[in-house]
């Protein structure tokens, strides 16, 4: 039988325990609010789609118009945010096994991407390309490209360093000579500054043979008029 005593005691301890006790219970399962830019999608979903599709998708879904300002550059900067969560799972999971790049090869990776910015800058100088224009925001969705397929030449080590197959070959042969056209519009001003930073990419560090065909894809994208028929769709 409880005593008068023991309930009032019992009460106390209850008071004193439940505020700290939910708070300890909301603090160790915060609530994470869906992203609005995903329109109800998860990360899986949205990847699963190309670029084009999701930006078709999210243009239909939102009500804007595909040629009101901001909307295509929205879908983009979402379906990015995406393909880099990705890519950051692919790190963790590379870290947690111990297989993940060393200390040597994430500094040549950073000069990697440094040599990149500088073509970037260079480039976008010589074509007039604005940094908010929608052309920039693809050319940036392309560079998330080179670090996913960093960290998969850590996981699919035979895919990325196998040799080129006579397609891929004949393909890098093709793009070869599309830059060597597409660098040839520049004005001569700029022209020899974006050479020398294109040749830089490849001098920042070491890089497998399926990435060098991308390379010269995305530096063609840069490059090219988009008037122009693109020489390659996305590979996203």
């Amino acid at each position: 039988m409880i005593t008068t005593k023991n309930f009032l005691f019992a009460a106390i301890l209850s008071a004193i325990c439940l505020p700290s006790c939910f708070a300890q219970a909301k603090t160790a399962h915060p609530a994470t609010a869906p992203d609005p830019d995903r329109l109800g999608q998860t990360c899986t979903q949205i990847l699963k789609m190309s670029s084009s599709e999701w930006i078709s998708y999210s243009v239909d879904k939102t009500g804007m118009p595909a040629d009101k300002p901001g909307a295509t550059l929205h879908a983009i900067a979402s379906y990015g945010k995406c393909y880099e969560e990705r890519t950051n799972h692919l790190a963790a999971a590379l870290g947690k096994s111990g297989k993940g790049p060393l200390m040597g090869a994430n500094g040549n990776f950073r000069d990697f991407q440094k040599a990149l910015d500088d073509f970037n800058l260079k480039a976008f100088a010589g074509t007039k390309t604005a940094e908010d224009s929608q052309k920039a925001a693809y050319v940036h969705l392309y560079e998330k490209q080179f670090r996913y397929q960093f960290y998969q030449s850590y996981s699919q080590k035979e895919f990325l360093t196998r040799p080129l197959t006579p397609d891929e070959l004949d393909e890098m042969t093709k793009a070869k000579n599309r830059f060597g056209e597409v660098l040839g519009i520049l004005p001569e001003e700029s022209l020899h500054a974006v050479h020398a930073a294109f040749r830089q990419i490849f001098d920042a560090a070491p890089v497998a043979n399926l990435t060098k065909v991308e390379i010269y894809r995305y530096a063609i994208f840069v490059l090219a008029p988009s008037k122009d028929k693109p020489f390659s769709p996305p590979p996203f």
